[in-house]
């Protein structure tokens, strides 16, 4: 009888063991696309208990969930992410990487993820993830094959329809500085892990000498 009785304690403990150890939390966060560009109704989805909210209009949302637990962010147009809630989590910061098809920014404002129409179609991206950099001869070979608007011209990467006191040349920034072509083109296409186009106001944090556009360039 004692025996059957202990067995049922193990038992009770071994099934009340995740309420146990997890702990609720209150967890503010944000998502963007871009680092800048704000988000509305995302969806934001608590995998321990399906709780979904919504980015509000700043691309805000807060929730409570359990530690450990993990989120799914979602939003049409966009890559679902997952982000993983740890005892320290207090601020989540998602930023969603548009799908690299061609509707995906149509879908995105379509859905009402996006109010800043004019920034979304300033920005382009291009991630080693969704594309194999080390298929293409070098980085002109990518950004003229995949960025639609831009060329390569004479050495120049050029995004069509700009041009400027400045030259044609759009401005290069590899790993947060500024380079020239024959450093872009002696870089390894393996050694890529993002490449980013940037004309109008989303590029206007580089400078004046990026009013022909900016690409910029992330290594692994």
């Amino acid at each position: 009888m004692i025996a059957k009785k202990t067995l049922t304690i193990i038992v009770l403990v071994f099934l009340f063991l995740p309420t146990i150890f997890a702990q609720s939390k209150f967890v503010q966060g944000k998502v963007t696309t871009f680092d800048s560009i704000l988000l509305m109704n995302a969806s934001i989805k608590v995998k321990s208990t399906n709780q979904v909210v919504l980015s509000d209009t700043n691309g805000y949302f807060s929730l409570i969930c359990n530690t450990p637990d993990k989120f799914i962010i979602s939003a049409n147009g966009f890559v679902t992410k997952r982000f993983k809630v740890k005892k320290e989590t207090k601020l989540v910061l998602i930023n969603l990487q548009l799908q690299s098809n061609d509707e995906a920014q149509e879908i995105a404002i379509g859905y009402g993820h996006i109010k800043d129409r004019e920034k979304l179609f300033a920005m382009n991206s291009l991630h080693n993830k969704e594309e194999d950099f080390s298929r293409y001869k070098d980085v002109f070979n990518i950004i003229s094959g995949r960025f639609p608007g831009v060329e390569v011209f004479q050495g120049e990467i050029r995004i069509r329809g700009i041009s400027s006191t400045h030259g044609n040349g759009a401005l290069l920034i590899l790993d947060g500085m500024q380079v020239n072509e024959s450093t872009i083109r002696s870089l390894s296409t393996q050694s890529i892990k993002s490449i980013n186009v940037l004309k109008g106001n989303a590029a206007s944090i580089y400078g004046v000498y990026a009013t022909n556009g900016v690409v910029v360039i992330e290594t692994k």
